[in-house]
């Protein structure tokens, strides 16, 4: 080990072979805004109904198609650290509220691009981080007074409906609709009953099968499980159900042991009497009127053939996330011992019985009348792999967004009326402010340009009459202004104005009357992490890399 130190060498002569370091503005700021600012660009071509989308082959040469940003930044396995903290912020996003994942990528990224301008300027980061505080506390202030809807009764399925349309459109343009209808038909049946609305995650099961059209996708009212039954009983009508959480088959001793057999008849009463006991099981388990099993684990050929003596259908399942949602479904209690259930562990259910979708057999436990079941299935029909892989996606942020206004059922216009809005108030702050955070506050405001401006690029407007056209339209409010002679054409105005992606070229429309909502504890989430994450990448001043592990000396 040398005690000599050369001050020439710097902060890498001060560590061992192979690591590096490298600060200052140049060195670790705007490198690390550059790259954070490449993964947005990468996904902002994605935002919106028009957004794109991307084609990722994994590491495992799986295809993905998909304009999900969550999936894009988890499939991608982005390696630098700057880019990865926003990569971090809209998987935290995802797993939280479902939704707005580009919006985190989409203004991070803006805010960070804009930050360097500034940094050019003269600013020091410091001086940034404050103004973009400021900015950040403001802008929470602000998002509750623009609430332009609320859902007061999540049970209704008028209001449901049109509440979770915007979600879907972002996701699915043109099937909006139809899956409107399933997420809020299915949310509605696991809903129902007194006290306040409340969904739970686990509570609708969504069930892909290929083949047909999305049309042909449908609900029920309980659970489907993609595997037929066991044996030839395929329909049973008041179904008493046991579930074994094991398997079906004779019990084997704790201990090894030895059976001596010196000739046939001793091997034949061997048999039997393993044949005896399991019948006798099969037998206890038929007297307390039960007639579908279902089995985590494998069904013997002798366990099968008493079943089908006693007239008990079988279904197998090697899934205990299923075995859990399907006792949740028919109410019973999942058995971790061969044997006769209580009446208490029992399920029930109004129909099990086995469909069959194309080339694909189903079993279906289907809840009707009087019963109350806590789980219901989507079933998703598509002839694409990766088209029903993306319907998946856009049901499961349908019902994050119902979930979430259960809670608080506050909504924000959308197609960036809200982000215009935003933008304006900002530029009036940072002219009524003094110090030199003014700069970092206007810079805050135009990043959320950066939303209408991407939604029109990708629907073929030109951006910025679009832009220029919602700044006008939300500095004239429509009550201040004076009534239009008759006959004359009138524009859209006041803070409910946003992009409108059928028009040509230039268009925009009162979001309110087209029923376009942003659920507001979503994109406050959104904002939120997006700050966050564009201030910890502005507070590095220095990167300091070790040798990677496995590498040679």
């Amino acid at each position: 080990m040398s005690m000599n130190y050369n001050m020439a060498g710097g902060a890498s002569n001060l560590l061992k072979k192979g690591h590096s370091a490298s600060g200052g503005i140049d060195e670790a700021v705007l490198k690390n805004i550059e790259a954070a600012k490449q993964l947005s660009v990468m996904v902002a071509s994605s935002l919106g109904p028009n957004g794109m989308n991307k084609l990722v082959v994994n590491h495992l040469n799986k295809i993905i198609v998909t304009s999900d940003c969550a999936t894009l930044v988890k499939e991608l396995e982005v390696q630098h650290p700057a880019a990865s903290m926003l990569s971090l912020a809209s998987q935290m996003q995802d797993q939280e509220f479902g939704d707005g994942t580009n919006l985190t990528v989409s203004i991070a990224g803006e805010l960070l691009r804009l930050a360097a301008d500034l940094l050019q300027e003269g600013l020091h980061p410091s001086e940034i981080v404050a103004g973009y505080k400021t900015a950040f506390d403001y802008t929470l202030e602000t998002l509750p007074k623009l609430v332009c809807h609320r859902v007061e009764d999540p049970r209704d399925p008028v209001a449901l409906k049109r509440a979770i349309k915007s979600v879907l459109m972002a996701k699915q343009l043109g099937h909006e609709e139809k899956l409107a209808s399933l997420v809020s038909e299915a949310s509605l049946v696991v809903m129902a009953g007194e006290g306040k609305a409340r969904l739970k995650a686990d509570s609708v099961r969504i069930v892909k099968l290929i083949g047909g059209n999305i049309e042909q996708s449908t609900v029920m009212k309980g659970m489907l499980l993609p595997r037929s039954a066991e044996g030839t009983i395929t329909k049973v009508d008041k179904a008493k159900i046991c579930v074994f959480g094991c398997e079906l088959a004779s019990e084997g001793t704790e201990t090894q042991g030895t059976v001596l057999i010196r000739n046939a008849e001793d091997m034949l009463n061997y048999n039997k009497s393993e044949e005896k006991a399991l019948e006798e099981v099969i037998a206890a388990l038929a007297g307390t009127g039960c007639n579908v099993v279902v089995a985590n684990g494998t069904v013997s050929e002798m366990a099968l053939h008493f079943l089908e003596k006693y007239k008990i259908m079988v279904v197998r399942t090697p899934s205990k996330w299923d075995i859990r949602r399907l006792c949740a479904t028919v109410g019973a209690t999942a058995l971790v011992r061969l044997g006769a259930p209580t009446p208490e562990e029992m399920g029930a259910c109004h129909r099990v019985h086995v469909k069959e979708f194309g080339a694909k057999k189903v079993c279906i436990f289907e809840q009707e009348g009087s019963e109350d079941t806590l789980v219901a299935s989507i079933v998703l029909r598509s002839s694409v792999v990766s088209v029903i892989n993306d319907l998946e996606r856009a049901c499961e942020d349908g019902l994050a967004c119902v979930q979430h206004l259960c809670q608080d059922p506050k909504f924000l216009p959308g197609a960036g009326a809200t982000e215009i809005e935003v933008a304006s108030r900002l530029k009036k702050l940072a002219d009524e402010t003094d110090s030199l955070d003014q700069y970092a506050i206007r810079k805050f405001g135009e990043a959320f340009e950066s939303i209408p401006r991407v939604l029109a690029d990708n629907s073929g407007q030109d951006a910025t009459v679009v832009v220029a056209k919602l700044y006008a339209a939300h500095a004239k409010s429509a009550e201040a202004s004076p009534p239009p002679p008759p006959g004359a054409a009138t524009s859209p105005s006041g803070p409910n104005v946003g992009v409108d992606i059928e028009a040509t070229n230039g268009g925009v429309k009162d979001v309110l009357a087209d029923g376009i909502f942003d659920l507001m504890v979503t994109k406050e989430s959104a904002i939120r992490l997006a700050v966050d994450a564009a201030l910890t990448v502005l507070r590095v001043d220095q990167i300091i890399m070790s040798k990677p592990a496995g590498t040679k000396k």
